[in-house]
This record gives structure tokens, sequence and C-alpha cells, in this order.
């Protein structure tokens, strides 16, 4: 896993390590403080595999697309639109599978729909010029709309999905205790994490963010690259609706439409700017680790679940008001 900032304090000397990644530490320190309490407070189950297997069922749900998001928020975009994304993506999977009974069929064309979605945003930011939130919160209901209008509300069971020879790659278990999809969730974001950290796109993409105008004298393709996280967005969803739909063996019209606020989360808990030029894909990895503990965690200790988005609010403020901090002082 690898992570990225825009620009690197300079001291005499050279940056310490702390100052270097202080970004990264302090998130990791919360996870661990996060989980000493949970270990404290409810041992029997905090200190059980079951629970951590658990979450690497449920984590791909949302942590790629957290990993992707972590690629639009370092532009200073946003984009609203993905759970309809995953939603209508997910559609055309069951559909396709139910009148094909064809697994590689339906994958392909739920990635390529997903693209042409996120393609979709891409455009209507850089050419059509609509700031993204507003352009994303319109395909979100356009989108979530249209699943509505083509499901007119019901369902599409495909319990018939375990029986193809594919499942088992998307859903099956490694040693009888890994989850695949946790498997495929640290492989996409080992492959996001490097392309962010290591490579030339990740480089611009970090420009960009700091300031556009910039990377266009320094002969950057902006709406090239801008279309091209967007679209790595849209696929981002459409993968992840295929493990939600070969976990569940079930479509819902609703599918995807509960993950807007813990995918964002985790890259605003994680340490990426809302403002553009700073991110850190260890700090969204590290985060959708905690934001996939927290609703057990909190019911384990003995709070109710009212307490969920009370706490991811606290922890979204904390965190993106110490950051904030972090930045004034980076001189």
């Amino acid at each position: 896993m690898t992570s990225a900032t825009a620009k690197s304090p300079t001291r005499a000397g050279g940056p310490s390590f702390f100052h270097t990644y202080r970004f990264q530490i302090s998130i990791i320190t919360l996870l661990v403080v996060l989980y000493a309490v949970f270990i404290i407070r409810a041992p029997g189950t905090y200190l059980s595999f079951n629970i951590y297997r658990s979450f690497m069922i449920s984590i791909p749900f949302f942590g790629l697309m957290a990993m992707a998001a972590t690629f639009i928020v370092t532009l200073g975009e946003i984009d609203l639109s993905f759970p309809s994304i995953a939603g209508f993506s997910g559609w055309v999977f069951a559909a396709t599978y139910v009148n094909t009974s064809s697994f590689i069929l339906a994958l392909v064309l739920c990635l390529v729909v997903g693209a042409i979605l996120g393609l979709i945003n891409g455009l209507l930011v850089t050419k059509v010029g609509i700031p993204s939130i507003v352009a994303t919160i319109g395909t979100m209901f356009l989108w979530s709309g249209l699943v509505n209008v083509v499901t007119e509300g019901r369902g599409i069971p495909i319990a018939q999905i375990t029986a193809a020879p594919l499942h088992s790659l998307f859903v099956g278990e490694l040693f009888g205790q890994i989850p695949a999809q946790f498997l495929w969730f640290l492989a996409g974001s080992t492959v996001m994490g490097l392309i962010y950290k290591r490579h030339r796109f990740g480089s611009h993409v970090l420009f960009i963010g700091d300031n556009a105008d910039s990377a266009r004298m320094m002969g950057i393709h902006v709406d090239r690259v801008k279309t091209l996280c967007f679209v790595t967005m849209g696929v981002s969803a459409a993968l992840s609706v295929v493990f939600i739909l070969n976990q569940l063996t079930f479509f819902w019209a609703s599918t995807g439409s509960g993950y807007l606020l813990t995918t964002l989360a985790a890259v605003f808990i994680g340490g990426t700017s809302v403002f553009g030029g700073r991110g850190t894909m260890i700090g969204t990895f590290v985060g959708v680790l905690i934001i996939a503990s927290l609703e057990p965690g909190i019911i384990a200790i003995g709070l109710t679940g009212f307490y969920t988005q009370f706490i991811y609010g606290l922890l979204i403020t904390i965190s993106v008001a110490v950051y904030a901090l972090m930045l004034r002082r980076r001189d």
C-alpha cells in the first residue's frame, strides 16, 4: 500500500520521518487507539477471528470505491453519483445473468456500463464545465431513477449464480478462512496505491489538485486526467456491486444506495484534502478499516447503533480539523 502528497516540507537537513508521514502516522494511531478501546471493552468479540472475517467480507463493498474516490478528491473534485452507478451497473449484471446465465458476459457488461457512466460524469465536468458536485448530484438522481423505472421497484433474485464456476472466485474463501473479495480489495488497493504514488498519472492528479492552471502550463492534459479518474470511479463502483450481488444473490433497486457516507468518510478520515493537491492511499485504506469496524465496535462495547453516524461525523470533523492545522504549520 502506498501514499502520496503534493508537496513535502523541507527543513535544514531534510524533513524528519514523522513530519513527512505525519498524516499516515496520525490515522494509523487513531486506528490503534480505536481497536484498543474495542478490545478492552469487548475482548470476547475483538479477540475472536470471526469479527475480522466479517470485516473482510464487508470491506470490499465500499473499500474499492473509497480508494478510487481518493483520486477524485485529490483533484479537488467530488463524485456523489457512485452509489447510483453501482445500482445501475448491478441491475445490468443481474438482468444479464438471469437472461443469459453467462457470468462473464454479465461481468463485462457491468464493468463497461460503470466505465460509461463514469465517463459521462467526467465529460460533464471537463467539457460542459459543470461543477462536479452539481453534475454528480444530477447523475445520482438520474441513474437511481432509471433503475426504479426499469425495475418498477422490484428485485431480481439471482440465487442460481452460486452454481457459476466464477462465483467462488469473487466470494469464495482461501484456506477456508480468508474471503476472496478481501483479496480482490487488497489487490485493487495495491494497484491504485502504486499508481497514485509511483506512476506519472498519480503525480499528475496531485499537480492538478494543487493548481490546475500550473499543471496545464506543464503540459499535463488536465481534462483527460480528470475524466480517467471519474471512469476509474465508475469501474470501481461496478466491480464493488459484483461482490455485493454475489454475496447476497439478490438485486434490489436500492442496491448501492447506502455506501455514500461510508465511502467518503473513509477518504476524509484518511486525510485526503477536500481542497485538492494532497492525499494518502494509506490513509484511505486505514480509514476503510476504521469505518468498517465502527458500527460493530459500538454495539460490542454496549452502545446502541444510533451512535454510529454521530461518531462518523465526530471523526470526520476532528480529522479534517487536525489535518487543516497540520497544513497551516507545514512551513
